[in-house]
Formats: structure tokens, sequence, C-alpha cells
């Protein structure tokens, strides 16, 4: 039986500068994103479209979401398999093309993480379990563009 899971999300346009939408450069693309009990997210478009560069767009978030549900599965599956992670970071980069009619699509991303593992003779179980993690990820199997891993392992260092 497949379990259905629902989410809610508010996005509110607050780039209303007094005329609303009355021509292309009239209105900022701010807006807030909230959920119930959560601390709100500020959003803009990305500045390239006019967006406000100190606050997230949508195609940040998107990475983040990829980014954070691989780390998720990952962290589980290297638990389960008793990988012990002590840390881990990653920069996942993306790269957008603008299409002809003024919209675009993500062509890939890259997830870069910085791992660091207790005991570095199980850097190769734990460099398989990448591929076992996107493939689980519920971010990378809605995506229509390739999801990379390229990490990079690091032996913690013994306490002295």
């Amino acid at each position: 039986m497949n379990r259905q899971h629902h989410y809610n999300i508010e996005v509110e346009w607050t780039g209303n500068t007094g005329t609303g939408t009355s021509g292309y450069t009239a209105f900022e693309r701010t807006h807030t994103i909230t959920g119930r009990n959560k601390v709100a997210i500020p959003g803009s478009s990305d500045p390239a479209f006019r967006g406000n560069p100190t606050r997230y767009n949508p195609e940040e978030l998107l990475l983040a979401s990829l980014s954070a549900c691989h780390m998720l599965w990952y962290l589980h599956l290297c638990s389960e398999a008793g990988i012990v992670v002590t840390a881990y970071t990653d920069e996942a980069t993306g790269t957008m093309i603008e299409t002809d009619n003024g919209g675009g699509r993500f062509e890939k991303v890259l997830l870069a993480p910085r791992i660091t593992l207790k005991d570095t003779g199980l850097t190769e179980k734990a460099r398989q379990l990448h591929q076992e993690a996107n493939g689980l990820c519920f971010i990378a199997n809605s995506v229509n563009f390739p999801v990379l891993h390229e990490p990079v392992f690091n032996q913690q260092q013994p306490d002295f």
C-alpha cells in the first residue's frame, strides 16, 4: 500500500510598492514563505530577475531541498550500515538554463558533501551509499534532471 503525505505551505507576496503590478518595474519580487508553527523564510526572485539578493530565491530553495533530502537519507543509510558520520556539510550547485520564451529549467545539480567519518576504513562503502540515498530521496525522484554527487571524505581527528 502506498501511503500519502500531504504538505501545506503559504507563500505571500510582500512586494506591492503601492501600485501593484501596474508595470514590470513597479513591484518588488519579495515574498514570505510560512508554515504552521514554523519560522518564516524570506523569499524573492533571483537578482537576475529583479529580485532581492538578501532573500532566498526558488532556485536556491530547490537546491536546498535536494541537498537536505539527500543528506537525511544518507545519514539514515550510514546509521543502518554501521558507518559513523560525525560531520556533514554540502555545497550544492545547480545549473539552470533560460529558454527562448523567457522560461527555463535546471540542467543538473551537483551535491558536493564534505563528510567526516569516524573510521575511514569504511570510506568506499560510505561512498556507495550516495547512490542508494539518491534513489530513495523523494525530491531527487521528483525532478527531471540529473542529481550528481562528488563527496569528499575526512577522518575524524582523535581526541587527545
